[in-house]
């Protein structure tokens, strides 16, 4: 990208004052782990992935394609199961998914919608082609780093916006206010965190924020007569939807884990009932479970009667014995993947592996085929990336929006994220990457 250099070129000198400003406001990702909660700053690159208009609109397409596809299946598969009928989808992977939960059988929830924010991952490879490498359809964090970022970046440099021919990304937040409403049964918009200890609580502020919805804790909610409460100083309001921010299995500890202290008691019973939207669907881990995304191009044909616009990944299933075989074969080339693992924990390169521990992990997969896939090493781009005063070569990826409402909408916006060790494909925040602000192109 040497000729577009002089478009951010002025941003750089400004890499570490906006990161101190990053800081300063609390955008931080936060961890806990082995019982021990940590902030760290996201590092930011002022250098921006730039999208041209025209992959754009292929993407956005795409995007918008597979999000309508998965929203299919999850209302199928809770409901009249006809793609397993069908033999699209086996049995044990519709119901062996570990994001599959039997409480949800039967409940249509508001406007018919599971997945309101699907946070899709993609790379991409030699000549604008792209490829999907997971779909998060539960809690996908991230639309909230690069609109602060941009939001500093503006300030440290206006001419240079004032001048790029780009996409503005500052409706994020009304463009959530208007799925959060479109499926609202009458009652407040909230956003449910655990509070102050969770990894993206930043996130969950600045949300609800600038969608103008209430920020709400647990214990500030309440279930009576299977209708949802918020308990604010203005006495007790009803609410109509609440955007959760905590895993399936805290959200109701009397539906499902009994020990959560961070859920609502009976707030299934108020879904169930239809008298509040829960966004994201409890349940949809049943469609973003790394072994169904084997199927999703199915489900595009299936569904919707249309050929994928976006690939897969090259995928294999130890489960079917052509697929065993051949990652038998080949696993010393291939990327193995855990489905049950998220956050780039459970992925292991064949390649770097030695002979004793590769050999351990196919005997593991012959043992539990449905546990794992693996895929072929995607060669995707690295970007110039600006790291201890030098522009350096790393691998990226992009986390794209899709918000369901009234249509499916794609965020002309992104979370880029970059890998800051040089070879690395694990661009995981909670692995120590960065991320960088992404510009689509009017």
């Amino acid at each position: 990208m040497p000729s577009e250099a002089p478009v951010y070129e002025s941003l750089l000198s400004h890499t570490p004052k906006i990161n101190q400003q990053l800081a300063r406001y609390g955008v931080k990702f936060g961890l806990y782990k082995n019982g021990q909660f940590n902030e760290r700053l996201f590092p930011f690159d002022a250098i921006p992935r730039v999208i041209k208009s025209s992959v754009w609109a292929e993407l956005e397409q795409g995007l918008a394609q597979r999000v309508d596809a998965l929203n299919a299946y999850l209302a199928d598969i809770y409901g009249e199961k006809q793609i397993v009928r069908d033999g699209i989808v086996p049995e044990d992977f519709a119901f062996a998914s570990s994001g599959y939960l039997p409480q949800c059988e039967g409940i249509t929830p508001p406007g018919g919608i599971y997945s309101h924010i699907s946070g899709i991952d993609l790379v991409e490879g030699e000549n604008d082609e792209w490829f999907v490498l997971e779909d998060n359809l539960r809690i996908p964090s991230g639309a909230s780093y690069p609109l602060v970022a941009r939001g500093l970046c503006r300030r440290c440099d206006a001419e240079t916006f004032r001048t790029a021919p780009l996409r503005d990304n500052r409706d994020y937040g009304e463009r959530l206010r208007r799925v959060m409403d479109h499926v609202n049964t009458g009652g407040l918009n909230v956003i449910l965190t655990p509070g102050r200890f969770n990894a993206a609580y930043f996130e969950h502020t600045y949300l609800a924020e600038k969608a103008g919805a209430v920020l709400a804790e647990p214990q500030e909610l309440f279930v009576e007569n299977e209708r949802l409460y918020y308990r604010g100083g203005a006495g007790n309001q009803l609410v109509g939807a609440v955007y959760r921010r905590l895993s399936d299995e805290f959200l109701d500890p009397l539906c499902f884990r009994a020990d959560s202290l961070i859920g609502v008691p009976n707030l299934m019973s108020a879904y169930r009932a239809g008298n509040v939207a829960v966004i994201n669907a409890p349940g949809n881990g049943a469609a973003d479970d790394k072994g169904i995304y084997y199927f999703v191009p199915k489900m595009v044909e299936y569904y919707l009667n249309e050929k994928p616009i976006l690939k897969n990944a090259p995928t294999y299933l130890p489960f079917y014995p052509d697929d065993m075989a051949y990652v038998m074969e080949h696993a010393d080339t291939l990327v193995i993947k855990d489905v049950a693992e998220a956050g780039g924990y459970g992925v292991v390169f064949g390649s770097s592996l030695e002979p004793d521990k590769l050999e351990d992990l196919k005997a593991l997969i012959r043992r539990e085929p449905r546990r794992f896939i693996a895929q072929e090493v995607v060669d995707f781009l690295c970007l110039p990336t600006y790291i201890d005063g030098q522009i350096v070569p790393r691998k990226a990826d992009l986390r794209a929006f899709v918000l369901s409402g009234e249509k499916t909408e794609v965020w002309p916006s992104g979370l880029t994220r970059y890998s800051r060790e040089e070879g690395s494909a694990i661009v995981n925040s909670s692995q120590g990457g960065g991320f960088k602000d992404t510009w689509v192109l009017q």
